[in-house]
């Protein structure tokens, strides 16, 4: 457990200098969101393409890996939303956006420097795979709910171009596909340019840490704290529970199965706060959930490291 320790507590410090830093002011606002649309636009981009385009983008594992950890992610969409519309007694859209704040991990800001702190390079390969389609799997389908939810009869060529327009706009997704394609079709990219990507993609995790915790200043809990406790009980804990289950039912190999458990261990993700915040719906609540999630995975997801550090054939370095 002291060695799980050490691989999350800089992690951790990194958020908590992010937070003092943003609540102190001592970077401008400006500042921040400039750190952050570097490390977004380029840094994270630049190691997610490296990695697809090496060999280890979607597909790469055989299809079990992303069948294992969506099929576990869908589940638990369809189980929040299905509480939301019949226990909340919220709208369709309403329901679908706190069904995404329960399945959809902070994978990029939170998820990447905790699996390279703890599985090293090897693990980016199988991230890569999940990273890349959560936002192509998760984004479009909760637009459509909510497009549907907000908009009853409303143009099925008006949700697709919708959907369609916030695919090609995100530059993770957009990384990977690129990535996916170039090993396709192309020899691996040459060296020269191998390093520029390594050398670029290697501030992802310290900057995004950092701007991670100087967001949570914005974030409150008082009033939503309820919702954000169920949000949490669901992504913090029933959603790698059943990526564990599936994952074991399926056979997966041992760095493949703890990288996708880490990933399913990560707290909600800042997407699903700008998705309800797109649809001025629940931002509140996802804001809530983001924070709390946040503070709880310093013990759960130290609880998780754990257990995949005991487990038969630790693939942890």
């Amino acid at each position: 457990m002291l060695g799980v320790l050490g691989l999350v507590t800089p992690v951790f410090l990194l958020i908590g200098l992010g937070y003092v830093a943003g609540l102190r002011r001592v970077i401008s606002d400006e500042g921040l969101r400039g750190i952050n649309d570097f490390a977004f636009w380029l840094c994270a981009p630049a190691l997610l393409f490296v990695s697809a385009a090496t060999g280890g983008g979607a597909g790469a594992h055989g299809g079990r890996l992303e069948i294992v950890f969506f099929g576990s992610v869908l589940i638990v969409y369809a189980v929040a939303l299905l509480l939301s519309r019949l226990v909340a007694r919220r709208g369709l859209a309403e329901s679908g956006l706190f069904a995404l704040n329960c399945s959809f991990g902070n994978t990029l800001m939170m998820g990447v420097p905790v699996v390279m702190a703890t599985f090293g390079t090897p693990g980016i390969a199988p991230a890569t795979a999940i990273i890349g389609l959560y936002s192509l799997v998760m984004m479009p389908l909760t637009t459509v709910v909510a497009e549907l939810g907000l908009n009853a009869g409303s143009s099925l060529r008006r949700v697709l171009w919708t959907t369609l327009r916030s695919v090609l706009r995100n530059p993770i997704v957009m990384a990977v596909l690129l990535g996916n394609l170039w090993a396709l079709l192309l020899p691996p990219p040459p060296f020269f340019a191998r390093r520029f990507l390594e050398i670029l993609g290697g501030g992802t995790s310290p900057m995004l840490l950092f701007c991670l915790g100087a967001s949570l200043r914005d974030f409150q809990i008082r009033r939503d704290w309820a919702d954000a406790a169920v949000i949490n009980v669901l992504k913090l804990a029933v959603l790698p529970l059943l990526v564990w289950v599936l994952g074991q039912a399926a056979g997966l190999p041992p760095l493949e199965l703890a990288v996708a458990v880490t990933l399913a261990a990560m707290p909600t993700g800042a997407n699903a706060f700008l998705m309800s915040r797109r649809y001025a719906i629940g931002m509140e609540r996802a804001g809530a959930a983001v924070l709390l999630g946040t503070i709880a995975s310093v013990v759960t997801l130290t609880l998780v490291l754990g257990w995949i550090a005991m487990a038969p054939g630790n693939p942890a370095p």
